[in-house]
């Protein structure tokens, strides 16, 4: 294939990928150009996953996040590793339970005295699912939180859930 065949492939590609984001022009897609230009037309021809967010939660806080990940580690990677650290996000009281955490509510007293989310013993091993995986850590004198550097990959988790 010519280098001008391959360039109008790529063409055709991203037009395709502007149609399918609704028809949004080539400057709402920055994201997606950088990744164009960082890795199809670099050393990765087969594209790559940007994630980035910056987060103020209801509590004040702030987190800033960003990852770059390629398309063939994606794929390459075992999958069944992050079946569970999705599985422990497909449970309703769960998300009840780290929107909350996110909202202020931090001690598992707190998070108990809210209805809808069980015993105090599901609480808590709900709590301990999500520690587990990574999603919650304790910070102390009972207090839970999601750890910084997963603030906003649980964002983009519950965005790309959205229909």
């Amino acid at each position: 294939m010519s280098l001008e065949e391959r360039v109008a492939e790529l063409e055709r590609r991203l037009d395709d990928m502007m149609a399918d984001q609704g028809g949004q022009e080539a400057g709402d897609l920055w994201a997606v150009t950088r990744l164009h230009d960082e890795f199809v037309a670099g050393d990765e021809p087969n594209g790559g996953v940007l994630f980035a967010g910056s987060a103020r939660l209801p509590t004040g806080e702030h987190y800033g996040w960003q990852a770059t990940f390629t398309t063939g580690d994606l794929i390459e990677d075992d999958w069944a590793e992050t079946a569970e650290c999705l599985a422990a996000l497909g449970n309703p009281v769960r998300l009840r339970l780290l929107r909350e955490i996110m909202g202020g509510r931090r001690t598992a007293a707190e998070l108990v005295g809210l209805e809808g989310v069980g015993t105090s013993g599901q609480v808590y091993h709900h709590l301990r699912q999500l520690a587990a995986v990574g999603w919650l850590h304790t910070a102390g004198r009972g207090r839970f939180e999601v750890p910084a550097a997963r603030v906003v990959p649980l964002l983009i988790a519950l965005a790309s859930a959205r229909r």
